[in-house]
């Protein structure tokens, strides 16, 4: 007899940057929510459609286009509230319009419901997740984290063999190697990752392999 997961998730790259939006779900409520929803809402509406899910909030790791230009729109539309991400990222949120024009993506600026902070909750129907602090990319990023499932959602803090860029505004290289390796590495090696663009990993993997942050080019550093 096999047992249904308390979480699911599917992701949908959207925009041309193509960032991997999360919809996660509680199977037993089946109540879910968007990480990310930067855009293509319409493709996001029909992932919703086929798994059956009632969306009750929007979540946002950090402020840029790709991640949550649309966010504002979609919660307007489906009547739910956004939280996150941290309130250090309210600067990224104030330009998405103009950051929008720039990429050739719909931005629409927001305030979210819920500014989050780290060790946080943030629940999803039965699920709860805990939020960490993770700046470095942005000021305010943060990544969420399902212990039961063993599944964390990074946005763009880590990557499959690489880091987020910190040159960005406000951005600090040593910020982001101090959030991957004091926030992220301690929720376990057997913990698979949903970055922002590109394939799942997980943080054994890349402690063992990533060229940035792999415990023997941390040894070197």
């Amino acid at each position: 007899m096999t047992t249904t997961p308390p979480m699911r998730a599917a992701i949908i790259p959207v925009t041309p940057l193509q960032q991997n939006c999360t919809l996660l779900w509680c199977t037993n409520t089946m109540r879910g929510a968007f990480v990310d929803p930067g855009g293509d809402l319409d493709r996001l509406k029909a992932a919703v459609a086929q798994h059956g899910v009632t969306i009750e909030k929007i979540i946002v790791t950090h402020g840029h286009i790709d991640h949550c230009g649309s966010a504002g729109i979609l919660a307007e539309e489906l009547g739910v509230p956004i939280e996150g991400p941290h309130e250090e990222d309210r600067f990224w949120i104030a330009r998405l319009e103009d950051d929008g024009k720039n990429y050739g993506v719909p931005g629409k600026p927001f305030e979210p419901d819920r500014w989050l902070v780290d060790q946080d909750k943030v629940t999803v129907g039965d699920l709860t997740f805990d939020i960490r602090h993770c700046p470095g990319h942005t000021p305010g990023h943060i990544v969420l984290h399902h212990p039961e499932s063993k599944l964390a959602i990074v946005g763009d803090v880590l990557f499959q063999g690489s880091i987020g860029r910190s040159d960005f505004p406000r951005g600090n290289h040593q910020d982001l190697i101090n959030s991957i390796t004091q926030r992220l590495w301690p929720m376990g090696g057997d913990t698979a990752f949903i970055c922002g663009h590109g394939p799942m990993s997980t943080f054994a993997h890349e402690r063992a392999t990533n060229p940035f942050v792999s415990d023997a080019a941390l040894s070197r550093a």
